[in-house]
């Protein structure tokens, strides 16, 4: 395979990387507390050619960042809708762990607990999660403390991570840990608003322009491939007419 093929397909793979990106983020438009997903390009080399001397690098999609910029904060008038404002995440107990999100749809189960749409109980400051009494309204406080008829439940567990690359995406509009010695700390400078949730920070039309964008980009590494093939067929076909 020629280089221009190769370095078109290479192209196309990445570019096929970011559709699938852009395609998630649009489809997210309107999650709450989603978080846009960007890429971050490379230029690549292999061992093998780099030993060579004679080598040309490929354009590839080094990994995939998350965008944590604020979303806008809707008010919903429902109580158990909560969101942020600044750097933080709520803490979920899972199954599987804790998780973090920025979705603050909230609910209560029917023993009186709160807990995420997913059934996972929000973790409350010191491990424990917040136990109300069903059909009693419920006051939140900017630093995330709970109260119910005039009695503290616990504070929500309000954490940020020093490096964003401490977590990564997981199902369902939650975070996890992917560096276990990233441990994250108490969030310092974010503030918690009740009856409001925070929208996705993903906007549909500036992904739809980069979508057109990448489609164009592909049309074009599309036609080098088949320009690339026309070059080789013809090339064979001189040879062969030179060796007649």
């Amino acid at each position: 395979m020629d280089q221009l093929t190769i370095t078109a397909a290479s192209g196309l793979r990445a570019r096929m990387e970011s559709l699938e990106m852009l395609a998630n983020n649009i489809s997210n438009a309107n999650t709450a507390g989603y978080k846009a997903d960007r890429e971050f390009y490379s230029l690549y080399a292999s061992a093998e050619a780099q030993a060579g001397g004679d080598f040309a690098t490929l354009p590839v999609i080094d990994r995939n960042w998350t965008d944590f910029g604020q979303g806008v904060l809707t008010a919903t008038g429902n109580p158990l809708d909560l969101a942020l404002s600044g750097k933080g995440f709520f803490v979920a107990n899972s199954p599987a762990g804790p998780l973090y999100t920025r979705a603050g749809n909230f609910r209560l189960s029917a023993s009186g607990v709160l807990e995420t749409q997913e059934g996972y109980p929000l973790r409350a400051v010191g491990g424990k999660t917040i136990q109300a009494q069903p059909g009693l309204p419920l006051e939140f406080q900017a630093n995330g403390e709970v109260t119910q008829a005039g009695q503290v439940l616990g504070r929500l567990e309000l954490v940020e991570f020093p490096k964003p690359e401490a977590i990564s995406k997981r199902g369902g509009n939650y975070f996890r840990l992917a560096d276990l010695n990233a441990a994250p700390v108490p969030a310092a400078n974010v503030e918690l608003h009740q009856g409001k949730l925070e929208g996705s920070n993903s906007n549909p039309a500036e992904s739809a322009v980069r979508l057109v964008n990448v489609l164009r980009q592909f049309e074009m590494l599309q036609r080098a491939i088949t320009l690339g093939s026309e070059m080789n067929r013809r090339a064979v076909e001189e040879v062969a007419r030179v060796g007649s």
